[in-house]
């Protein structure tokens, strides 16, 4: 198992689209910072300008964790693309090219080979998700400085202490992980029905903005529905920077995508074992 996975890793190092996604992450994260270090203070007068209506808000307010919250809230919702863009590829890029056929042949199980595939989707999206990282939360406390953290939300403003704030970025690439990882089985799942390889990536997407769209319209009939896409859990990590922290939301929406992960692998290793290899 392990030597299948070193074979997918080593498959997807050599596609020139696997970078697209750690450049999209360089380019869009240093703009941000660059433009938070020359006029951030605009920035955030713009934010908070209705709080600060109600009280004074004094101290060093743009540090290394604002800036990598902000960062989250923007990237988050981008990276499900450029994780399908490689994971939707896995089988289907092979069955178009036929090499898949080949695959088969050999003395592995099917079921191997598509567990190996989500195992080595799985590292580069935790590779993802370190570069995210290293690039937001190193270089943004290298830049502007550890401070505390200022939360706005709907209802309520928080702020927490910097002594607090590491932990809960850890907690938060972790739910970013898992969340990713529904985005990864699914576009695998897909990418096992079809020999095209553009398809399963725009019909991830399209799942994904679908979801959304139901889950952000307050209408009664999506109000049964909304528990159960994956979508409403995806964004989860932000309760981890609530005082106190709601485990038990935390507990139920980790639970529904690691449950979402176990029905889109187990499809997708049922339909592949089963699936006629023509070409």
């Amino acid at each position: 198992m392990i030597n299948l996975v070193s074979i997918e890793l080593y498959k997807i190092r050599k596609k020139p689209r696997s970078f697209i996604g750690f450049g999209a992450i360089a380019v869009i994260v240093l703009l941000i910072e660059v433009a938070l270090y020359i006029d951030g203070q605009s920035y955030l007068q713009f934010v908070i300008q209705q709080v600060e209506q109600s009280f004074q808000i004094d101290g060093k307010i743009i540090n290394g964790n604002l800036v990598t919250y902000v960062l989250l809230q923007t990237l988050i919702v981008q990276m499900p693309l450029l994780v399908a863009l490689v994971t939707g590829d896995l089988i289907s890029g092979e069955a178009a090219s036929g090499s898949i056929r080949l695959l088969v042949t050999k003395p592995v199980s099917r079921a191997n080979i598509v567990l190996s595939k989500f195992a080595a989707g799985s590292v580069y999206t935790l590779l993802l998700i370190v570069w995210l990282g290293i690039l937001s939360l190193g270089l943004g406390l290298l830049i502007f400085g550890l401070g505390d953290l200022l939360v706005l939300n709907s209802d309520h403003i928080a702020i927490l202490r910097s002594s607090e704030t590491m932990w809960r970025f850890m907690m938060a690439f972790v739910i970013a992980f898992i969340s990713l990882s529904v985005v990864s089985s699914l576009s695998l799942m897909l990418s096992c029905f079809t020999d095209n390889s553009i398809g399963p990536i725009i019909i991830t997407m399209s799942i994904i903005i679908l979801f959304t769209i139901i889950g952000t319209m307050e209408i009664p009939i999506f109000d049964v529905v909304r528990p159960f896409l994956f979508t409403t859990h995806m964004i989860v990590w932000r309760s981890l920077f609530e005082n106190p922290v709601p485990l038990q939301e935390l507990w139920i929406s980790t639970g529904v995508m690691m449950s979402h992960i176990l029905v889109f692998l187990s499809v997708a290793v049922f339909y592949f074992k089963n699936k006629d290899i023509l070409s």
